[in-house]
């Protein structure tokens, strides 16, 4: 997370607190009408000012422009510098925290590939989460895959409100995401498979992950059926499509990676990172690195993750030369703890 992050996660804690101002259109579908304009015309500041004075009539859709606007804009003012920790202080420091909050920061951790700290967080709240903080939850457990998972996973059952289990979406998306932190990959897909209604990105992506970890004739039919069905607003999700590519990465369909990556408009550095990884895994090393020049054009600064299969792509392609150009540009902090 950056300065000009912050500055706007600032700007949409504070609307939650301060309700009095006059909202400028009444209906939903109005509001996320004109954001949806002032998002496609780039025009991100905009939108997140409208935002900010009619958070009351926010949609799960304005929400998550809002958050892709910030990421974005982060990137659009060229601002290097990451710092988590003020974000995290700015949300402490917040007294009485809604959901709205929660899912916020939520999306911006996940978005920023720090989903542990989404569960830290989820596992302090002191109040009722709502669908939204849920399903947010539920996708950062989608991005991890450790004991961890599976300890939340069993809590967020345990713990669930009445109402919410009686949501069949809700209870399905806990029960996939059990069986995945629990490692019964063929187990949830057997319940993927049973599943008759509209998919959400938190699914799609837990799905995919879970086709990545089998790898078997049964995993490629159902990666190739889901990546014919997915809508067209989640192949724009950094989330799904980074897990889509891991995926297809693991079945040598290098194709269809670059299809799904030309197609994302927004991309961050977890979908360059996981490209990278699957050409450095798929013995065509050299593209990792063609990957990192476009991220040098737009400014996007890779992980700790991408730099160590950058490294990697020097390795096994010998290209010694690349290797110090690279190296050159690590930053201190990241080679302290990169495995070098």
């Amino acid at each position: 997370i950056n300065g000009y992050w912050i500055y706007r996660l600032n700007r949409l804690l504070s609307s939650c607190q301060s309700k009095n101002g006059e909202n400028l259109f009444s209906p939903s579908t109005a509001l996320s009408s004109t954001m949806k304009k002032l998002f496609d015309s780039k025009q991100y500041k905009e939108a997140l000012n409208l935002f900010d004075q009619t958070f009351e009539i926010s949609t799960d859709s304005t929400i998550d422009m809002a958050i892709k606007a910030c990421t974005i804009s982060k990137d659009y003012k060229h601002v290097e510098c990451k710092d988590i920790d003020n974000a995290m202080h700015l949300f402490s420091s917040i007294t009485n925290k809604s959901n709205y909050m929660y899912t916020v920061m939520f999306k911006g951790l996940i978005t920023n590939n720090m989903a542990e700290k989404v569960l830290d967080l989820f596992g302090k709240m002191k109040i009722e989460p709502n669908q939204f903080t849920l399903s947010t939850s539920f996708n950062a457990c989608a991005v991890l895959n450790n004991n961890r998972v599976m300890k939340t996973g069993k809590k967020l059952l345990d713990e669930m409100p009445e109402n919410h289990r009686n949501d069949n979406i809700t209870h399905q998306l806990q029960q996939l995401t059990c069986y995945f932190g629990n490692e019964m990959f063929e187990k949830a897909l057997d319940l993927f498979e049973q599943i008759h209604l509209s998919l959400t990105n938190v699914i799609y992506t837990i799905v995919f992950n879970t086709c990545a970890k089998l790898c078997n004739n049964r995993a490629m039919k159902i990666e190739k059926k889901l990546l014919a069905e997915v809508p067209e607003s989640y192949r724009n999700d950094n989330i799904t499509s980074t897990s889509a590519i891991d995926m297809l990465m693991k079945f040598g369909d290098a194709e269809s990676v670059e299809q799904i990556f030309r197609s994302v408009k927004a991309k961050g550095a977890d979908i360059y990172g996981a490209s990278m990884n699957g050409y450095n895994l798929n013995g065509e090393s050299w593209k990792c690195f063609k990957v990192f020049e476009e991220m040098n054009e737009k400014n996007i600064i890779p992980d700790e993750i991408a730099w160590n299969v950058l490294l990697g792509a020097c390795s096994k392609s010998g290209m010694l030369h690349h290797c110090q150009y690279i190296m050159n540009q690590i930053p201190l902090n990241i080679q302290n703890n990169i495995r070098i």
